[in-house]
């Protein structure tokens, strides 16, 4: 069993989307074997919704900045814009 990770946002939003989805499959792969704890699936479910939110965050940048390349608009007024 491995050890459950702390929910912290910080290191969250240092990840990359790779990072983040790459621990977003182990953390549902871990939630779906059923084998830790209330205490500790309460944790993952945390950790893992967080690790979504990032990476929905990387991909909302993505699509702004080929959304900025298609229209001509520089990346900051795509993101601006999306938001």
């Amino acid at each position: 069993m491995n050890a459950v990770p702390s929910p912290t946002p910080a290191d969250v939003a240092e990840l990359t989307y790779e990072q983040a989805r790459d621990e977003l499959v182990r953390v549902v792969a871990e939630l779906e074997q059923g084998n830790v704890s209330l205490e500790q699936s309460l944790a993952l479910w945390e950790r893992g919704e967080a690790l979504a939110r990032r990476c929905e965050e990387w991909l909302i940048g993505a699509k702004a900045r080929l959304d900025a390349a298609r229209s001509g608009q520089s990346p900051a007024e795509a993101v601006e814009s999306a938001e």
